[in-house]
């Protein structure tokens, strides 16, 4: 808690100074562009990897970047999605998923979540995943899997949102963009979801900010820098 108050110290007397206009327009309101759902893992930190100025980013983390499906849920993930989109009037949705993620681990390691009854509950909303990945990476194990899962969860929750109507109003009006990122935490690499390739590509060096039409079955090279796909999609 020393360190936490220290930093709040620094912040007022340093960093709010320097900024004061933009806090003092930012009191009026806020005009996010994107909403960003990511992990609630402590090693993920939105603004610092996207370089994002406050009221830039509207941000919704829980553990597994995890999107219920709609009215799957009475949970706090819908209403914050149904209000950037719908209130916020945000023009991208980004899911962006991590490499080790225990959220993920768990998930295709049910028996090690008995002492977590509620985490156990809340990775039943990412089923979808779990299914995916059994019943198409059955020659991956260890890492390899894991890798698979991370991927393919944030494909899944593209599909889950397009379930939201306030979502599919505005995909419909083509004035919403559904991106699909993997944030990799030991080379801060992050990758992003090229849906004519489908595969997964360094953000910076090739993307297509596109959504989602149909969710491919994907098998993995579990290179730093990419996903393979073998693979017919899903009809």
């Amino acid at each position: 808690m020393e360190k936490l108050v220290r930093g709040i110290h620094t912040f007022q007397t340093t960093h709010f100074n320097e900024h004061q206009d933009l806090f003092t327009q930012l009191s009026k309101g806020q005009t996010p562009e994107t909403l960003l759902i990511t992990c609630s893992d402590s090693r993920i930190m939105p603004g610092l990897l996207t370089q994002s100025k406050p009221g830039e980013l509207f941000v919704l983390r829980n553990a597994g970047n995890i999107v219920p499906p709609y009215g799957a849920s009475t949970g706090g993930e819908g209403a914050t999605i149904e209000y950037a989109v719908a209130a916020l009037q945000v023009s991208h949705i980004v899911v962006m998923g991590h490499s080790h993620c225990g959220a993920m681990k768990g998930l295709l390691q049910p028996e090690d979540l008995k002492p977590l009854p509620l985490v156990e509950a809340w990775l039943k909303h990412a089923e979808a995943t779990r299914r995916v990945v059994l019943e198409n990476y059955q020659d991956c194990t260890g890492n390899d899997l894991l890798n698979a899962a991370i991927k393919e969860n944030v494909l899944v929750q593209l599909d889950n949102l397009r379930t939201y109507p306030a979502v599919a109003a505005r995909l419909a009006k083509g004035n919403l963009t559904l991106h699909a990122l993997i944030y990799q935490i030991e080379t801060g690499q992050i990758l992003a979801y090229d849906p004519e390739k489908s595969q997964f590509v360094p953000v910076t060096a090739t993307y297509a900010g596109s959504m989602i039409p149909h969710r491919p079955r994907i098998a993995v090279n579990n290179s730093a820098n990419s996903i393979d796909t073998t693979l017919e999609r899903a009809a």
